[in-house]
């Protein structure tokens, strides 16, 4: 790793925010950043953008202010929005049975199954139960009609089991059904495009330069190695390896070139933040549908996290609430998205703010890896 006087951070920082970019200076430091880049959001106004490091593993690439990168399941976020959108234009009901908008998922046991159960990941489908290969996840049909055929792992609705890359099939599926557009279309024309907001579902063949290529980061600390056990409850397993995916994956033209939106989510960190300030900043929902975004459906140990975080953990309508792991903040009612190796983006609607934070070198934990934390925590010492 360079020393930090080798890695220029560029972009701007207002004076109220400095501790947000020592933090940031210090995940190159000390906490083996590569490239990454932060923006954070007060009252819609960037008051911090930066970037750093390098863009490949080579360090031949620096990391510049278009630089995009797979966010993994960051995407979950904007992918919920869509579907609120629908909700908030009469076009959703989160309530009704799936199976009135997708009439083939009502297949073995899941008529009663209801669209804010795939939203709060509650609908039992966490993973296939038949093998599903990494090229099997780019065939959308063949992906949602598994799916729809597929017998719940417990009883939807009683518990939450992380929906890792399923949930992408399950909630696009219900976007394609009610607007008759893929999920990667829906969101390019209503969402980003209006919006001018620089982040899609894949990645556009003639924009693969400006792609970061994702890294995994050598792991020190045994303890923290991420390890696929067969001690894992095989709902786990499905949801976390059937199939495995990782940073070849991810950096590959047919990923990047697939509709899958729980995963497959390119942007910088400006269009992270802005995407998830569009929750609750009036100028996409309603103040209703806003507040409907984070109505949690009661804390629990997530059949597929629980695990690996050791506590229980309380998701919403398609975001995670910051509760009293405080997450995205000392607010718990702030919510956001991890995604797999450490981006995030939050927003917290009683303080005004919302954060996109990417990088490329991609860490151990599940969750509040300790690179976002310490942003998370420099915000909110400025506020």
């Amino acid at each position: 790793m360079p020393e930090l006087h080798q890695v220029q951070v560029h972009g701007h920082c207002d004076p109220r925010f400095s501790a947000v970019r020592t933090a940031f200076e210090e995940n190159f430091r000390r906490r083996g950043e590569l490239g990454a880049a932060v923006t954070v959001l007060l009252g819609g106004e960037a008051v911090v953008d930066l970037w750093g490091g390098w863009a490949d593993r080579g360090r031949t690439r620096p990391w510049e202010r278009d630089t995009v990168v797979n966010v993994w399941s960051t995407t979950k976020g904007p992918t919920a929005l869509c579907a609120h959108l629908l909700s908030d234009r009469g076009l959703l009901d989160l309530d009704a049975p799936v199976a009135e908008y997708w009439p083939e998922f009502a297949a073995a046991g899941k008529e009663n199954v209801l669209v804010r159960q795939l939203l709060s990941h509650r609908a039992g489908l966490a993973g296939l139960r038949e093998p599903h290969t990494a090229a099997e996840l780019y065939d959308w049909k063949l992906t949602t009609d598994r799916l729809a055929a597929t017998e719940p792992w417990w009883e939807p609705g009683t518990v939450s089991g992380y929906h890792a890359i399923t949930y992408g099939f399950l909630v696009g599926e219900v976007i394609r059904r009610v607007s008759g557009r893929m999920p990667a279309a829906f969101l390019r024309e209503e969402i980003t495009g209006p919006f001018g907001i620089d982040f899609g579902l894949g990645l556009p063949e003639h924009e693969a330069g400006r792609a970061a290529e994702l890294v995994h980061a050598p792991v020190a600390d045994p303890s923290e190695r991420v390890t696929l056990s067969a001690a894992l409850p095989p709902v786990a397993l499905a949801a976390l390896a059937n199939p495995g995916v990782a940073a070849r994956d991810a950096n590959s033209p047919e990923w990047r070139a697939a509709d899958l939106p729980a995963v497959n989510g390119h942007g910088t960190a400006r269009a992270v933040a802005e995407l998830y300030g569009l929750f609750a900043d009036g100028r996409l929902l309603s103040p209703a549908a806003s507040e409907r975004v984070r109505e949690g459906e009661g804390p629990c140990r997530d059949l597929v996290l629980g695990p690996a975080l050791g506590a229980d953990m309380e998701v919403a309508l398609g975001v995670w609430l910051s509760g009293p792991r405080g997450s995205y903040g000392p607010n718990p009612r702030a919510y956001g998205h991890d995604g797999f190796g450490g981006s995030c983006g939050l927003t917290d609607p009683e303080a005004g703010i919302a954060m996109g934070y990417v990088m490329n070198s991609m860490g151990p934990r599940v969750a509040d890896d300790p690179r976002k934390m310490a942003l998370v925590e420099a915000v909110y010492s400025a506020l």
